[in-house]
């Protein structure tokens, strides 16, 4: 009984422990993507600014912090390459954190999800029989996979 209480904690502390790799994971996904939007939003800007070139004193106007604000081309468009040039490195950062995190959580998995194999012998000799366990996608969720083994009479189940 106790064996069963410590091992349904240590089932129940590994299923936070990849919940919250998992989560993390979706954060930084999300955080991705909403950089790829605005870096997407700006190299729209820029081509609508810059082909056909637009007058320096073109009235434009500049979201900052929520307020729309008037401003001409040509005090623009410095700030908008500034700001593209920033997205793109915060964009190239939050991959290699996202990166980082897929193997440290595969890291992880490794070493506290083992595959266990057992080889099952019968009377007849060329029978073997391969039992393994893994768990593909959480702790919880363990799934059994058995090999058939042959024999020289053909597949034994």
């Amino acid at each position: 009984m106790a064996q069963s209480q410590v091992s349904a904690k240590k089932q129940q502390e590994l299923q936070q422990q990849y919940t919250s790799y998992k989560n993390n994971l979706q954060q930084l996904a999300d955080r991705i993507g909403n950089i790829e939007q605005e870096t997407e939003e700006h190299k729209y800007v820029k081509f609508v600014l810059y082909r056909p070139p637009l007058p320096g004193e073109r009235k434009c106007f500049r979201m900052i912090n929520g307020v729309l604000v008037e401003r001409t081309v040509k005090d623009v468009m410095p700030a908008l390459q500034t700001n593209s040039d920033g997205l793109k490195k915060v964009l190239e950062e939050l991959v290699k954190q996202y990166k980082r995190q897929q193997e440290d959580m595969e890291k992880w998995k490794g070493a506290t999800i083992k595959r266990t194999t057992f080889k099952l012998y019968s009377s007849d000799p060329g029978f073997t029989a391969i039992l393994a366990w893994s768990i593909p996608e959480s702790p919880a969720e363990a799934v059994r996979a058995v090999s058939i083994g042959f024999s020289e009479s053909g597949p034994v189940l």
